[in-house]
């Protein structure tokens, strides 16, 4: 058997993972290990693509309808939160919970592990969804996909080798540390040249918003970078959670400068 024959069963595995995580389709996705988790880590952008292929559509039916842009906008948002089942903001709150409690590793975890949401969470999660639609609702359609695939594209560098995981259990535990640098960069690249692509080529699109959308990959990997830091310096690793902080924070920053006029 070739290394490609070998290698494709392991690929569409991971694809298949990496959309059963980070979305609500309903994909099978079969035994997992720590194989099959370094392909779905590296491939999680295409579940981004996914989501934002889905929040695009509905800005674009919502304005057909007559509805104005900042409906449209908290409507494309809240699709964006179903898909994932609100995981990721779930894992937003969370974690501002844990780290806004300023208490040592151990105790900051168990917080985050509560049901509850307190003071930090409630605060995050208001400013964070109110800036993802006022954002929105100043960017080209595109705009939408472009901060999906780059909030799952955190996930993928986030899961790189030498990054620990804070628990022995958990999903953490499953992916951190499977994503190899090098594929790390390439899935960089190509999420970079498809959010041009889509940035040029979709509804209110130009070159100017095709530059916008590169830039606004590495903008949302630079946010998501600071955070990890300091989430790993504060709890010792990554958790479900702070990888669901992670998506919504880059998601954040990519919209900020997709929106820029």
């Amino acid at each position: 058997m070739s290394t490609a024959e070998r290698t494709d069963p392991a690929v569409r595995a991971g694809l298949r993972l990496a959309v059963s995580l980070l979305t609500i389709v309903p994909v099978r996705s079969g035994p997992v290990d720590r194989g099959t988790a370094r392909w779905a880590m590296t491939l999680a952008p295409v579940a981004g693509l996914l989501v934002g292929a889905v929040a695009a559509a509905v800005l674009v039916v919502s304005g057909r309808l007559g509805f104005g842009s900042g409906l449209a906008a908290a409507l494309a948002v809240g699709a964006m939160a179903l898909l994932t089942r609100g995981l990721h903001l779930d894992g937003l709150a969370d974690l501002a919970d844990g780290l806004g409690s300023g208490r040592p590793a151990t105790e900051a975890l168990a917080i985050m592990k509560k049901s509850d949401i307190g003071p930090f969470g409630v605060i995050t999660l208001v400013l964070t969804l109110a800036i993802q639609v006022a954002a929105i609702a100043e960017a080209p359609v595109a705009g939408v996909v472009v901060a999906a695939m780059t909030g799952r594209l955190a996930v993928t560098w986030a899961c790189r080798s030498r990054v620990r995981a804070a628990r022995p259990e958990g999903l953490g535990a499953l992916v951190a540390g499977t994503v190899r640098r090098r594929d790390a960069v390439a899935a960089t690249a190509v999420t970079a040249a498809v959010a041009a692509v889509a940035a040029l080529t979709g509804p209110g699109g130009g070159v100017y918003h095709a530059i916008l959308g590169a830039t606004a990959v590495l903008a949302g990997l630079a946010a998501s970078t600071a955070l990890l830091r300091h989430a790993v310096r504060r709890l010792g690793g990554v958790t479900g959670d702070v990888l669901g902080a992670l998506v919504e924070t880059s998601v954040t920053a990519a919209l900020l400068v997709m929106a820029l006029r």
